[in-house]
């Protein structure tokens, strides 16, 4: 894919040493925007040690990047390689501040993009981000990694009454940071990327400032060059309390057929994840993660998705088709695309309560008990999510059954025997 980037930056109206650091390597096609902390200069020593030392072992692993665009290697062989550059950074501030008393506790956030044929990859520490604009909208990419941020994760405060609380005083706290100890935990996460998307890494001294219709009013600007200007001018005119750095990519439009296809389809896949019920607390970077794990399978005519009484551990979503609902030879309904069924095995074993055949050629989209327990495991906040859509989903099958028993008692004439059952001596 081709790519335009630009990037500034600027110390701001109330520091005296800019800190920040970046990176933008045309080469590689990696990014990365570092804000150092420690006092005495040490952020800045920080934030330049990390960037140095990011770059030097995504060069050094290279072959490894030029396997993947061969189909060689995996996504997770190129997640392997950030989560490793940013451990490597870190131990090499760490050392650094153990050999400099001034310099002992140093640290820095670190946001890395790698774009890598039509993937992009992210590793994250900190509270710098990574948005991503994509047809109108503004996705944060990261989380924060912040006391506030984790505040409000916990309902301690919202994010209207905290300069009014007593945790104000400690919106510039980290929770994690590259180099304050050996090692950190690094969170990563890998996507498609769309001709047309843009992508923004900026500091806190700018994000600060930006919500969405500012940051779209911004970055419409089309000399991509003087986008990383605007975005500081405006954190200035707004305040400037921080250092403010921004970088800038823009994916070029796309160009060809095949692109286009793929575009729709990958919205296509993403808008069904969202509005089905089950995933209707996610966020957008929370459905991408979903969306990693799942797999298409395309069926004939005629051919079965499901059998009545044979296990299954599949949810399977229409993207395109239609799909015919039977038990043996009683027809039950179509189903046509957007709708989803078999999501009772992602929980447990029972056998299938009916069978299901493609009426046309279809395409699905799959997800596996495997990988359904995967990331519930690895992520607590999303599967807390996910349990209570579940319970959410049971509880009105339950209400809806509940309905359709009772009116269908009444119209048997039927009177209500629970009562004799229960409380029978």
């Amino acid at each position: 894919m081709e790519l335009s980037f630009w990037a500034a930056t600027d110390v701001g109206r109330k520091r005296e040493h800019n800190e920040d650091n970046f990176l933008v390597d045309k080469k590689l096609s990696l990014f990365v925007v570092a804000d150092g902390m420690g006092g005495h200069a040490s952020g800045e020593v920080a934030s330049h040690l990390a960037v140095h030392e990011l770059r030097r072992v995504v060069e050094e692993d290279r072959p490894t990047l030029e396997a993947y665009q061969q189909g060689k290697a995996a996504t997770q062989d190129v997640l392997q390689i950030l989560e490793e550059a940013v451990q490597s950074a870190c131990q090499a501030v760490f050392r650094r501040g153990q050999q400099d008393p001034d310099k002992r506790g140093m640290g820095t956030t670190a946001s890395v993009l790698l774009v890598v044929g039509e993937r992009g990859f992210i590793a994250h520490v900190g509270d710098s981000r990574i948005y991503l604009l994509r047809q109108g909208q503004v996705v944060q990419l990261t989380e924060d990694h912040s006391l506030v941020n984790e505040l409000i994760r916990r309902g301690k405060v919202t994010k209207e009454t905290l300069a009014q609380s007593p945790y104000a005083s400690f919106k510039n706290a980290v929770t994690r940071a590259v180099g304050v100890y050996e090692t950190v935990q690094v969170d990563t996460i890998d996507f498609d990327i769309l001709p047309g998307d843009q992508f923004l890494l900026c500091s806190d001294g700018l994000h600060a400032y930006l919500d969405e219709r500012r940051t779209l009013e911004l970055m419409s600007e089309d000399d991509v060059t003087q986008v990383p200007q605007r975005l500081i001018d405006h954190a200035n005119r707004s305040g400037g309390i921080d250092n403010i750095t921004a970088v800038v990519i823009r994916i070029q439009e796309s160009v060809s057929e095949a692109q286009e296809v793929r575009s729709e389809e990958l919205t296509q896949r993403i808008e069904v994840l969202r509005h089905m019920p089950l995933f209707r607390y996610l966020t957008y970077r929370e459905i991408m993660r979903v969306l990693n794990v799942t797999e298409v399978a395309d069926y004939d005519a005629g051919q079965g998705v499901l059998k009545e009484g044979e296990p299954g551990d599949e949810l399977y979503i229409i993207l395109r088709g239609k799909l015919k609902l039977h038990k043996e030879n009683t027809f039950i309904t179509h189903l046509e695309p957007g709708a989803h069924l078999g999501e009772m095995a992602l929980v447990d074993r029972s056998p299938r309560s009916v069978s299901a055949t493609a009426e046309e050629r279809s395409r699905l989209l799959v997800l596996r008990r495997r990988e359904f327990y995967e990331i519930i495991r690895k992520h607590p906040p999303l599967s807390v999510k996910l349990l209570w859509s579940f319970v959410q989903v049971l509880a009105e099958r339950l209400r809806k059954t509940t309905a359709d028993l009772s009116g269908a008692r009444q119209e048997a004439h039927v009177p209500d025997m629970s009562a004799d059952v229960l409380f029978d001596e």
